[in-house]
């Protein structure tokens, strides 16, 4: 048996809508404090748009929510490629979240300081697992035409991807180049992740990365997890 679940469905708009009701149902107790990590690109905006349309439609609070992200560009949070920016103008500021509950990735200061910060916030409201990892309740990651997800990529090394790093900075094989992600080590520890896949040319990424023997960055996070659910519309 794999050690994925894909849910296929007809369109972007449909991988978005089931992804955020799954979403508003893992976090629907709101007695207990939730940590999640959240991703940029275009299934990304779709998503919050559908969890901020369907939260308020049912009058669900997400003010025990608190989020993080799975990477960052190096601009300023106002900046138009700002995972930020997006998930603020979509998301938080539609459901006026608590600003304190929004623990974003600094992007205008220097990366490395930058990844130690977020590694802090983050070690301030998860528990840590066996081998020193935070344990965040869910990571929500998008996946690009080379299979990579959150700002990892394929060219990197063993050594590097090796790498116990919450949080590293890295130079993106595409624009914007320099770029703050949650590290393979970090994705694996979570209780849940969930990987959005949709667009035009992904189709053998996704392929090659459902394969036991693939290299994509995709393939390696599957590898690393015992579970991880892919919401797609591509043809698996």
């Amino acid at each position: 048996m794999p050690n994925w679940e894909l849910k296929h469905f007809a369109n972007a708009a449909a991988v978005a809508d089931q992804c955020a009701a799954d979403c508003l149902a893992l976090l629907a107790s709101p007695s207990a404090r939730k940590c999640i990590a959240i991703s940029g690109g275009r299934i990304a905006k779709g998503f919050f748009i559908s969890v901020a349309r369907v939260a308020k439609e049912r009058g669900q609070s997400l003010a025990h929510v608190h989020f993080f992200w799975a990477d960052e560009r190096c601009v300023p949070p106002d900046h138009a490629e700002s995972n930020y920016r997006s998930a603020a103008e979509q998301l938080f500021t539609p459901l006026d979240l608590p600003p304190q509950n929004l623990h974003r990735i600094r992007g205008e200061v220097e990366p490395e300081g930058a990844a130690r910060e977020a590694e802090a916030e983050l070690r301030r409201f998860t528990p840590t697992n066996t081998a020193g990892q935070p344990v965040l309740d869910l990571v929500l990651l998008g996946m690009g035409e080379d299979g990579h997800v959150a700002s990892l990529f394929p060219s990197e090394s063993e050594d590097v991807m090796s790498s116990q790093a919450v949080y590293r900075s890295v130079t993106a094989s595409k624009p914007p180049p320099r770029r703050i992600t949650l590290g393979y080590a970090a994705i694996a520890a979570a209780r849940e992740v969930w990987v959005l896949a949709s667009g035009a040319g992904k189709e053998e990424a996704l392929r090659e990365s459902l394969l036991p023997s693939g290299r994509a960055p995709l393939a390696r996070v599957l590898r690393e997890r015992e579970r991880t659910r892919i919401f797609t519309d591509l043809a698996a």
